[in-house]
């Protein structure tokens, strides 16, 4: 491959780009620790996962066995015997979360998507795509879905098969919805538990609740039907990229065999990228239960040293049970914009996520926060 001096140039003042602006993001979850140059030398292949990991495939180059690998690391996180699961590496939140819908409308073609106003956006879309039946549920201030609206929807629908879209997790706020609350209020609708459907989005919390002292609900021995975790928020991925694990029974339902492949395809995309799973293989490989124990904890404390300093110096911050999302008044235009600061209905939010391994960036956005509170003069 050759390019012009011109095009060299400009590849050369991107990577200068990338190099001084790696680690910018302390407004949104990716992680930036890490490194997956052992598999430089795989980029020089086509590598497609088309099909199931779990059956032969006629596109012989595919990196099955390491995505095998990968389902069976997440079937033992989030409790599911791995002959009962099925999953597979996705493109990210959204394709998890549309598979995890997917499936639950393919059980109850009639049921309705429940999902409150705190749910990743991406749903709102998910919704059009399926022409799935949908209601949207209020939310508490904290961020959790409004569990008192949520049954009232659906005894006004005479909802017989309710979806329930769970946030394990949400985007603004780091909230988590009780999936034990929802499925003991439903079941005093009298509807039983075979009868409905829950779908976890993890994208952020899935690889924090396993590491805790004391998890919220969020896995399939706690009741949920399917899960979605991101791979490049709290493990971290050059690529976005998700797992979305589910039941086996469910997604066999829904498998459609495909002769041009000579296997059978449960995916939302067909073909997938095949660089991804071995990206996911290596960072569960090369890290224990305690290695991300330790890095999680490490950031559950930043995000704590974030409160303290933002209470004490009187700016309303709060973080929810077991969450990095540190959540505050929206500051100025010109310091959301410095540090890169998510904002929506006049909260900000900033995000310890595991390349932070000092204070010094949090510190450095805090400081600006408090001097902003004050009326005093933001250094660009």
């Amino acid at each position: 491959m050759v390019l012009s001096i011109e095009n060299q140039n400009k590849l050369d003042e991107f990577w200068a780009y990338c190099v001084k602006n790696q680690y910018f993001n302390i407004g949104y979850p990716e992680s930036a620790d890490f490194d997956y140059t052992i598999l430089n030398r795989f980029m020089r292949f086509s590598i497609n996962n088309c099909g199931d990991w779990g059956e032969y495939c006629n596109y012989l180059l595919n990196s099955f066995d390491f995505e095998k690998e990968v389902m069976e690391y997440f079937a033992d996180l989030f409790k599911i015997p791995f002959e009962d699961s099925w999953g597979y590496v996705t493109n990210g939140g959204t394709e998890s979360n549309m598979f995890g819908c997917y499936l639950g409308r393919e059980l109850f073609p009639d049921g309705t998507l429940y999902y409150s106003k705190d749910t990743h956006y991406s749903v709102a879309k998910i919704v059009k795509l399926l022409r799935i039946k949908s209601q949207l549920v209020e939310s508490l201030p904290n961020g959790e879905i409004d569990y008192d609206d949520l049954i009232i929807k659906i005894k006004n629908d005479g909802e017989k098969h309710p979806i329930i879209f769970a946030n394990i997790g949400t985007t603004v706020r780091g909230a988590t919805d009780d999936i034990n609350k929802i499925q003991n209020m439903i079941n005093d609708l009298g509807i039983k538990r075979e009868d409905y459907y829950i779908h976890a989005d993890a994208a952020l919390s899935g690889m924090i609740l396993p590491f805790v002292d004391e998890p919220q609900a969020y896995n399939f021995a706690d009741g949920i039907d399917s899960i979605g975790v991101s791979g490049h928020k709290m493990i971290g991925s050059p690529i976005p990229c998700g797992i979305v694990v589910a039941k086996k029974r469910n997604v066999d339902a829904i498998s459609v065999e495909i002769d041009y492949i000579s296997a059978h395809d449960k995916t939302i995309t067909g073909s997938r990228n095949g660089h991804t799973p071995l990206m996911m293989w290596c960072a569960v490989k090369s890290h224990s239960h305690e290695d991300f124990k330790r890095r999680i904890n490490r950031s559950l404390d930043l995000a704590q040293h974030a409160v303290q300093r933002l209470q004490s110096a009187g700016i309303n911050a709060w973080c929810n049970k077991n969450s990095i999302t540190v959540v505050f008044p929206c500051p100025s235009e010109a310091v959301w914009k410095k540090h890169c600061l998510a904002t929506s209905g006049g909260q900000a939010h900033l995000i310890t996520t595991a390349h932070h391994l000092d204070a010094s960036k949090v510190d450095a956005l805090i400081d600006d926060v408090i001097k902003d509170a004050r009326g005093e003069m933001i250094a660009a």
